[in-house]
């Protein structure tokens, strides 16, 4: 069984398709996007020795020569020194503005190959094959790619759409399980932004998610990235309501710069925790009723998922995430940005939190004054 959601952008609109065993396809579902046939492959080390050589196959099969470029694994190859590396190996395969780009690997590939894409000669055609959860219902999808920085993540990028998404279930079977934990934490994140019954499916069938049952899993990535994809098709450039997919990301984006960026905390793992905070915050400012800052909480922790700041055994201080939350991309005229919430499902962009209430609320959480 599969799915294949629209995203309705005009002169870019493109299809993500979602199912097992579509990476034995590629060559076939690449269709007409090929002008030659030629594609630059992207992807780590260890998706390299878990599902390179069936790629490459798949691609050989259908006449299509792949010319492979492997980085190091991990969130530090999405930085600057990375980007150039890749730019560089790009311009010894002599691809031209007509060629291909494959981003095949998780979020850091997908970030990293289609900012490259975005900018080699101008702007190459990429295509995104995710291999993780997250990967799949979130980074893969909406044309948002960026590095890394040391003032803070994703501060340097380009908004570029990718022809095509193939999000092939079947490569979910090896992933570590935190990683699907990790993946889980985007999921459960659209449910609490904008859709109250797809949560509590996810409460009631977030087990059968984790396990990776198959029709539960077509289900939770399908509707993800079909909510992903109305959100992008109204708002591309995050000017309005594309910022609801931000939710829980002020504060995940200052917990991971204080953590080093690294597997101390993973990205889902602070969305996570920053969804929980979200809504407790909403709580705490008379928004949304406890009872439902208790549900956004508790999802998280049945997961797995940190839900507060003392899961992650480490101290923090109030003061210091808020230097973080400052560089945050969603800052406006020096004013902080959140996405809080009325209710489960019912988000909204919130500009006039004062920097006094935030720091309050760490110290609430556990942040030291």
């Amino acid at each position: 069984m599969r799915r294949r959601v629209h995203v309705a952008l005009a002169g870019r609109a493109y299809n993500v398709v979602i199912g097992r065993d579509l990476v034995v396809e590629t060559g076939a579902l690449l269709g007409g996007l090929l002008k030659r046939p030629l594609a630059a492959v992207v992807m780590d080390e260890t998706v390299r020795d878990l599902h390179g050589a069936r790629l490459e196959a798949a691609l050989a099969s259908a006449g299509i020569e792949a010319r492979t470029i492997v980085v190091a694994p991990g969130e530090g190859t999405k930085s600057f020194a990375g980007l150039e590396a890749l730019l560089d190996d790009l311009l010894a395969l002599e691809l031209d503005r007509g060629d291909l780009i494959l981003a095949f690997g998780g979020g850091v590939i997908g970030d990293l190959a289609g900012f490259a894409a975005a900018i080699y000669k101008r702007g190459v055609d990429f295509v995104q094959i995710p291999t993780t959860l997250l990967a799949q219902v979130d980074s893969s999808v909406g044309g948002k790619t960026a590095i890394d920085t040391p003032r803070g993540k994703n501060l340097v990028g380009a908004f570029h759409q990718p022809r095509l998404v193939l999000a092939d279930l079947g490569l979910l079977d090896s992933l570590p399980d935190r990683e699907m934990r990790c993946g889980f934490a985007e999921v459960l994140k659209y449910g609490l932004l904008g859709d109250e019954n797809f949560f509590a499916w996810l409460e009631a069938h977030g087990e059968a998610v984790l396990a990776r049952d198959e029709d539960a899993l077509l289900h939770a990535v399908g509707r993800s990235v079909e909510m992903k994809a109305e959100i992008v098709a109204a708002d591309e450039r995050e000017g309005g309501v594309r910022a609801l997919l931000n939710l829980g990301h002020t504060f995940a984006h200052a917990l991971e710069a204080e953590c080093g960026f690294g597997e101390a905390l993973k990205h889902g793992e602070a969305v996570a925790l920053g969804c929980a905070m979200a809504f407790r915050l909403s709580a705490r400012l008379g928004l949304c009723s406890e009872a439902d800052s208790a549900r956004a909480a508790g999802l998280a922790a049945v997961s797995g998922l940190p839900s507060r700041l003392a899961d992650l055994g480490r101290s923090f201080g109030a003061d210091r995430l808020l230097a973080h939350m400052a560089q945050d991309k969603k800052v406006q005229a020096g004013r902080l940005t959140f996405i809080l919430a009325r209710g489960i499902g019912q988000a909204f962009v919130a500009s006039d939190v004062e920097p006094d209430a935030v720091r309050a609320f760490l110290i609430a959480e556990g942040a030291a004054p």
